[in-house]
């Protein structure tokens, strides 16, 4: 039996809506531990009913803390498409990309929604903007829709500009150090708790909805698919990179989705 990479999964379905103080429908999170089905985490210890971004946040700080290897599945993008990069002459670097945009976009700070900084009532969106047209190269050919495309069904650009700035606060936050994917390199160490971009209808018909809300599904699927990789023994392979080098180069600036195994 091959042994498991992570003790723990995580599937956090994510919401760009309100602000990050905001409970929201939309906002999910389910666990698994070991071999465990995936079970609904609710907030603690607010008592509220709904999760808001800064919640989730806290609770991932705290959680990330632990001694326990976790593999973490989050819903929004961790970087944007080349031409953004080209456009805005923005490094070729993540973490520089990460401080850059939230310089411009500021959606983590309380009150601030992503409609106030792309109507420029608060921050400089207007001057790190993109196109809807423009896609990374792992979206292209699975459907998912660009980083830009806001106001549509199935977008998650809310939800990219909202959670950027929380992932780079979990980045320098974070008491452990945890292995950003794949920016941190295609593989992490041993016993090292990993955040991954995942694309939840890569594996949703896999799984009976039953009950769940369809916010809840996802976040129940990503737990799952999670669990159900280490336990086939196919992490090494999920988290192996494109085979041509200009891709892999390119997914290192990018990010990709875990789960597509070409470009």
């Amino acid at each position: 039996m091959t042994p498991r990479q992570f003790t723990r999964y995580i599937g956090i379905d994510y919401s760009g809506a309100a602000r990050p103080e905001s409970g929201l429908p939309g906002l999910r999170v389910y666990v698994a531990h070991e071999d465990n089905e995936p079970k609904k985490i609710h907030p603690e210890p607010t008592g509220k009913h709904h999760w808001s971004r800064q919640a989730v946040f806290n609770w991932l700080l705290q959680e990330l803390a632990k001694p326990m290897a976790t593999l973490v599945g989050i819903d929004h993008a961790f970087s944007f498409p080349l031409a953004y990069f080209q456009t805005h002459r923005v490094r070729l670097h993540w973490p520089d990309f990460l401080n850059d945009f939230c310089a411009h976009w500021p959606t983590d700070q309380a009150g601030v929604r992503v409609e106030d900084v792309r109507r420029g009532h608060i921050g400089n969106g207007r001057k790190r903007s993109g196109n809807a047209r423009w896609k990374r190269l792992t979206e292209q050919g699975i459907g998912a829709k660009s980083v830009f495309h806001f106001d549509v069904p199935g977008s998650v650009a809310k939800s990219t500009h909202a959670g950027l700035p929380w992932l780079h606060a979990l980045r320098s936050q974070a008491t452990r150090a945890v292995h950003c994917w794949p920016f941190d390199g295609w593989h992490s160490r041993p016993g090292q708790s990993v955040l991954t971009e995942i694309y939840p209808s890569l594996w949703s018909a896999n799984y009976p909805r039953g009950n769940r809300s369809p916010d809840e599904h996802d976040a129940y699927v990503v737990a799952a698919a999670l669990q159900a990789y280490d336990q086939r023994g196919e992490l090494a392979a999920a988290f192996s990179p494109p085979a041509d080098p200009a891709a892999r180069h390119q997914a290192q600036i990018e990010g990709w989705i875990l789960g597509v195994a070409t470009a």
